[in-house]
């Protein structure tokens, strides 16, 4: 057996908070020991540090391009301070920012600061129904424009032409890996980055339609100072750090149990979510709805909230998922980012409250939401347990008094997610 390595092996930045579990839930199935830290570590995180890959979650998804560029970039200086060998970016695998950026903004600037050249672009998750052909992202059978993220209330895409959409957001070329590549192997695809940085291209969008697909891109890039995608993407990358002899052979999903009270909390409007929330209340379990025009008016929601919570012996679900419909209601009387920041903070005031009357596992749905709780909870580091859903692991914090997660992006899911996570966070996986 290998001695610890003296310092992390793979670097990641995450433009939110579930996106970071998402991927770190890819690395430890791969085997590398992994945490996950809630901004830049502080130096009192850092001194406890110890794991083969870290993720540093950021809140940038949704933020000016600009101030996600800054961000971003202190976060790469932070990891390279610390010896990574390779820098990951990673952001939603339905290739979701704002209408100026942000993954191309990051992207470039990161390529930059690691004075490289060129880098993947590869959202695929198959696993989760994300596949990539032709330049074109599809989620399930549908194309992206087509598959419910035209109405995100954040970040809607409209485009399922990655090429297209990243050209936009970019200053240098944007080209294409086609499948017809990446199916013949690694070498077929090392020959075909090496035309596209020959035709002047900076950043290639990746077909992937399979797990083999994302195993052959991986490998193919470890050479590449920067990767940027979807946790998919992350799939080959720990064999390229065994087959160095840099990767101990440990159990790397090992965390603690936790005990304490048990809570649901949804703030997304995914299709997912509500599906989850709607098999939830389909079985009869308890459940208070967060209204946020109720919020705006001064009503005492989370006191009510809250008290329903206290009411109940077995775990509630508080929710403030809503239909396309009922959300674009919503922004019409409040505005886009006051109704979304509005719940935000209501959910993390919910979580510290409940946190005080002895709640310890968390369930939350929703990238904001899932950021809004862990900061409202004060935690700073989380390890990664083993994975409750495909890109959804548990998660235990540290340092201080344990408490157990699962951070859930919006989209991610089975309709059984919330109770199949509480069972889970309970030492009961179903």
């Amino acid at each position: 057996m290998l001695n610890a390595p003296a310092r992390p092996l793979l670097g990641c930045i995450a433009d939110d908070f579930t996106g970071a579990t998402d991927l770190a839930n890819m690395l430890v199935r791969g085997g590398m020991r992994t945490v996950q830290s809630i901004g830049i570590p502080t130096a009192e995180v850092a001194g406890q540090l110890d794991a083969d890959a870290i993720v540093i979650a950021l809140k940038s998804r949704t933020v000016p391009a600009p101030d996600a560029v800054k961000e971003s970039l202190e976060a790469l200086r932070w990891l390279r301070e610390r010896g990574c060998e390779q820098i990951f970016f990673k952001y939603c695998s339905t290739f979701d920012s704002t209408a100026a950026g942000n993954i191309g903004p990051v992207s470039e600037a990161l390529l930059e600061a690691l004075d490289s050249d060129f880098t993947l672009a590869c959202p695929a998750f198959p696993e989760n129904g994300r596949a990539v052909f032709r330049g074109h992202l599809f989620v399930q059978d549908q194309l992206l424009s087509e598959s419910g993220m035209q109405h995100h209330p954040l970040t809607p895409m409209t485009d399922a032409n990655l090429v297209r959409v990243l050209q936009s957001q970019s200053q240098g070329k944007v080209g294409l890996l086609r499948y017809d590549s990446v199916t013949q192997g690694v070498e077929r695809i090392r020959a075909r980055i090496t035309q596209l940085r020959a035709e002047g291209v900076r950043l290639a969008v990746a077909d992937a339609v399979s797990d083999a697909d994302l195993h052959r891109l991986g490998e193919a890039c470890a050479g590449l100072a920067l990767l940027t995608g979807g946790s998919g993407l992350a799939l080959g990358l720990p064999d390229n750090f065994r087959r160095a002899g840099k990767l101990r052979d440990l159990d790397a999903a090992r965390v603690a149990a936790v005990e304490g009270g048990e809570v649901v909390l949804a703030g997304s409007a995914s299709q997912a979510t509500n599906g989850q929330v709607a098999t939830w209340l389909q079985a009869g379990r308890p459940a208070f709805r967060i209204d946020p025009l109720a919020l705006a008016a001064g009503q005492p929601v989370i006191e009510q909230a809250l008290a329903f919570a206290g009411d109940h012996a077995e775990p509630v679900l508080i929710y403030a998922t809503s239909s396309p419909d009922e959300v674009k209601t919503v922004q019409r009387e409040l505005g886009t980012e006051r109704a979304g920041n509005m719940v935000e903070q209501a959910m993390g005031r919910i979580a510290s409250g409940l946190h005080q009357a002895g709640v310890r596992r968390f369930v939350v749905a929703g990238g904001e939401t899932s950021g809004a709780v862990v900061q409202a909870l004060g935690i700073q580091l989380l390890q990664i347990g083993a994975q409750i859903d495909p890109g959804v692991p548990a998660c235990v914090s540290t340092p201080g008094e344990p408490m157990a997660l699962a951070l859930k992006s919006g989209n991610f899911g089975g309709p059984d997610f919330f109770a199949k996570a509480l069972k889970h966070l309970a030492g009961v996986p179903a």
